[in-house]
């Protein structure tokens, strides 16, 4: 899980791209939280986001340009980062849901639906109320991310499969299956 924080932060390196003059910028990390969710599944994937958000809110400038302290959480990016934890944790759901040998199809609906869907379901009614831009108005302004998204969700699938595929207990239905099976961590 502290791996995953780390790469979560680490995607936030290369900035953000604020795009026709949206509040919110465009980053990697999301990408990141799409990856955690694919090869951690649900409990893990959630707990490796929030010890980022956690670190995050001590101060820890782990956000993408440095940002970090808890007026992160007060500002219009505030419902994407909250929406990443259930995001991460919807997309593990969903992958968990297929089974020991997840195609890539499916880790691309898991990663859309938890990884943008959920995400963007915190995150654009938390920016209108934040910036006073009528819901609707703040929704048409984050389908400038969308594009984005996508490739970042086939990305992280790919990805994702690659690492299950050269390590099969990477496979969150494998690794719940050999917990309940008291078969180790």
């Amino acid at each position: 899980m502290a791996v995953f924080a780390a790469l979560i932060a680490v995607l936030g390196l290369p900035g953000s791209l604020n795009v026709f003059g949206n509040a919110v910028p465009i980053t990697l990390q999301t990408l990141g939280v799409m990856l955690a969710g694919a090869i951690l599944g649900t409990w893990r994937a959630a707990l490796a986001v929030t010890v980022l958000l956690v670190l995050v809110a001590a101060g820890l400038p782990l956000l993408s340009g440095g940002r970090g302290g808890l007026g992160v959480f007060a500002g219009p990016s505030a419902g994407y980062l909250i929406g990443w934890i259930p995001g991460a944790a919807v997309t593990g759901w969903l992958v968990e849901r297929a089974g020991r040998s997840p195609g890539i199809v499916h880790l691309v609906v898991a990663c859309l639906v938890g990884g943008v869907g959920v995400v963007y379901l915190f995150g654009v009614p938390v920016q209108a109320l934040v910036t006073g831009v009528p819901l609707g108005a703040t929704l048409w302004a984050a389908a400038v991310f969308l594009p984005g998204d996508l490739i970042k969700a086939v990305v992280a699938s790919v990805v994702a499969r690659g690492t299950q595929r050269a390590y099969p207990d990477a496979v969150p239905a494998v690794h719940h299956e050999r917990l309940r099976t008291g078969g180790g961590r």
